[in-house]
């Protein structure tokens, strides 16, 4: 009996033990076919998600096409290139400029007899007609000398946005390779400046029996170092000896433009020597000329598109900037573009005055953007001091922004100026609208120092500044700057 207890007990353990497993099994049989039920469900929504997905970008990117191919209301501008800062127009649409005229052109007419021009120094403030005058004559020459089979050329740069002479020569360089459609020749760093130099001379040989360089803005090609000689005076003695020294073959003839009517003052004596040009002053346009100006143009937008108010509203406000007709013709545009971005059929008064409000924004930091490096530390450690002062008032003592100019060099490991110069580089930036100055006095033996006030708001000016790659380093060292700001003020103060 034990003995077939123990069998049945064992049987009755084994016979529960397989009963038992079978009912686990089908229990994760049942889980696993759940589980897979749940998957197919979450595969089949994710895949339904994916294709509504898809459906959503293919259904912008439909709303993207038919909004590029949606035709839109007719442009207010017929000839949109009559308004464009860089079109060279007809002599007949040139104003108030007759006495320039007839200079440049006797000045040039050498050329096309066979001889040497002088160099030419054309000055005056900026959107008088310099680059106008001078651009509309030499194309007429480059035309008359090509019936003649003559070579003339045309070597133009903007020195607003060049730091140095060697980046200047380099400009020259592609400026000259690109006219003729040639290699470059030269890497723009890597070799020296006067190998760069030998690459345009033999460029020039090679393709042009005669040339002119024109140097617009020249008195912004300062170099990295301030008390040595100016970039643009060694600039000026290279180019305007070169025909002399045989290095270029032809005739050579310089171009100065600058709104510095004291620029020759600052050049080096050999360079003025050399340079010796004859000179050229453009005044201010009147109300009236700007707007002959414009008329003149009237017909870069359709015959419909202008409300009699607007032209007579442009010159203006340009008379209001001090007689700059590119200004004039900048706000002409601008108004113009914005009746089609809001889809009007008619340019009014009120796309003016929007678009001379968007100007008058924006043109203290568009500014910003062509100075100097050493122009922009200058106002940056200046602008520092309005920013981040603890103190009342956002006026800037000189010293204070000297030694916030001397901590800010030091941290970009740039050169340094002295005193002298940091306060007459911030000081011509009064002449740009940025700031405004005043001589202050410490009382009885304290001495004089200069006072700088914002016109603006010296952290947006901050901001464009260091979106220069040169000094964006600067940009993540706010809190070490305040201290720095607010303990050079505190020791000013309490001498």
């Amino acid at each position: 009996m034990s003995s077939e207890c123990s069998k049945r007990m064992a049987g009755s353990d084994q016979g529960g033990t397989d009963q038992s497993t079978l009912g686990e099994e089908e229990t994760r049989s049942q889980a696993a076919e759940t589980e897979t039920d749940a998957a197919e469900v979450d595969a089949a929504g994710n895949s339904a998600s994916a294709r509504d997905e898809v459906d959503s970008a293919e259904n912008s990117q439909r709303s993207i096409r038919d909004m590029l191919d949606e035709e839109g209301g007719a442009s207010v501008f017929d000839n949109r290139d009559l308004v464009e800062p860089d079109t060279i127009i007809d002599e007949e649409r040139i104003v108030g400029r007759d006495d320039q005229l007839e200079s440049v052109v006797s000045f040039l007419k050498p050329t096309l007899q066979g001889n040497r021009p002088p160099n030419m120094l054309l000055y005056g403030p900026a959107g008088t007609g310099k680059s106008l005058i001078v651009g509309a004559v030499t194309e007429q020459i480059i035309e008359l000398c090509k019936s003649k089979g003559e070579r003339f050329g045309v070597v133009s740069i903007n020195c607003q946005p060049i730091n140095t002479l060697d980046q200047a020569v380099y400009e020259l360089v592609q400026t000259v390779a690109k006219n003729v459609g040639a290699e470059v020749g030269v890497p723009e760093t890597g070799v020296s400046t006067k190998r760069k130099y030998r690459r345009l001379y033999e460029l020039i040989n090679e393709n042009y029996d005669s040339v002119i360089f024109i140097l617009d803005e020249i008195d912004l090609l300062v170099g990295r170092r301030a008390n040595d000689e100016p970039a643009y005076s060694k600039l000026l003695y290279q180019l305007s000896r070169a025909s002399n020294t045989n290095e270029i073959e032809g005739r050579v003839s310089v171009a100065a433009l600058t709104n510095d009517p004291k620029f020759m003052e600052n050049i080096d004596g050999r360079a003025e020597s050399s340079f010796n040009p004859r000179d050229v002053y453009f005044p201010d346009y009147d109300a009236n000329q700007l707007r002959q100006i414009l008329k003149n143009r009237r017909d870069a937008f359709r015959p419909d598109a202008l409300e009699d108010d607007v032209i007579p509203l442009v010159a203006a406000f340009a008379a209001q900037s001090h007689g700059d007709a590119r200004k004039a013709i900048d706000l002409f545009r601008g108004a113009g573009d914005l009746a089609d971005e809001r889809g009007d059929e008619e340019v009014r008064e009120e796309h003016v005055r929007e678009s001379q409000e968007e100007i008058d924004k924006d043109r203290s930091l568009k500014l910003v953007e062509g100075l100097t490096t050493q122009k922009k530390i200058s106002l940056y450690a200046t602008a520092a001091v309005a920013r981040h002062s603890r103190r009342s008032g956002s006026s800037v003592p000189s010293p204070v922004g000297f030694k916030v100019y001397q901590w800010v060099t030091d941290e970009l490991d740039a050169d340094q100026m002295t005193r002298e110069t940091y306060v007459k580089y911030v000081k011509e930036l009064s002449t740009y609208g940025l700031i405004s100055t005043s001589r202050k006095s410490r009382g009885r033996g304290g001495g004089m120092y200069m006072e700088f006030t914002f016109t603006g708001d010296p952290t947006a000016i901050m901001d464009r500044i260091v979106e220069d790659t040169r000094l964006e380093t600067i940009s993540g060292q706010n809190e070490l700057l305040q201290s720095v700001v607010n303990a050079q003020l505190n020791e000013f103060h309490d001498k």
